[in-house]
């Protein structure tokens, strides 16, 4: 029975400043990196995701190109594979992650289940062949990437707990309902001095 971290999507274009940057995303990076720290034996395995979008196309409608993106379904281009802008944020203890995970890759994706490792296997068979039967999640954004990736994690079976200051999201009515959804559907919200727990 081993437990896992899934860091969602702490890039460059999600944190302030950023091409679609969420308030209080360098404060989710930061504090992701000294969770880390202080607490190095709690994880077996830290699993970061990434969107990495298409350089050459819409990624199937995900970027708004022919109108004014709505901030729901279609997007400002972001992220896009190989800028600064997918790359992991500075603030992120990246050496400390054990498996990434890109998504996005020509068509929207939400969840980290929806990505590739860079092995090209997905992450459901990751954690089957690891034996990861619980999972902590942080990082951004709480009401889109964050959700799908901790309701999938649910959906498959693993024990959940969102980390919820560590997370970030892009509406705080969104935010709000996001994580209340994810307690009802059997996720437990933490803090992460209580990671340990």
């Amino acid at each position: 029975m081993a437990r896992a971290l899934f860091i969602i999507d702490v890039q460059n274009d999600f944190i302030e400043g950023g091409a679609l940057g969420v308030e209080g995303g360098t404060a989710v990076a930061n504090g992701i990196s000294k969770l880390l720290a202080e607490h190095p034996t709690t994880y077996d395995y830290v699993i970061a995701s990434r969107d990495w979008h298409d350089p050459d196309n819409d990624n199937g409608g995900h970027f708004a190109t022919d109108a004014a993106p709505d901030f729901e379904s279609t997007w400002p281009v972001h992220c896009v594979a190989g800028t600064y802008g997918a790359e992991y944020h500075d603030d992120l203890t990246a050496q400390a992650i054990d498996h990434h995970v890109r998504k996005g890759q020509g068509q929207p994706a939400y969840s980290i289940y929806e990505g590739t490792t860079e092995e090209g296997g997905t992450v459901h068979d990751l954690l089957d062949a690891n034996g990861v039967t619980e999972i902590d999640v942080a990082g951004l954004a709480t009401d889109y990437c964050v959700r799908a990736s901790a309701l999938d994690a649910i959906e498959h079976g693993r024990h959940v707990r969102v980390i919820t200051d560590l997370v970030a999201g892009v509406s705080p009515d969104a935010s709000r309902a996001a994580i209340a959804e994810l307690a009802h559907a059997g996720a437990d919200l933490i803090t992460s001095d209580l990671v340990d727990r």
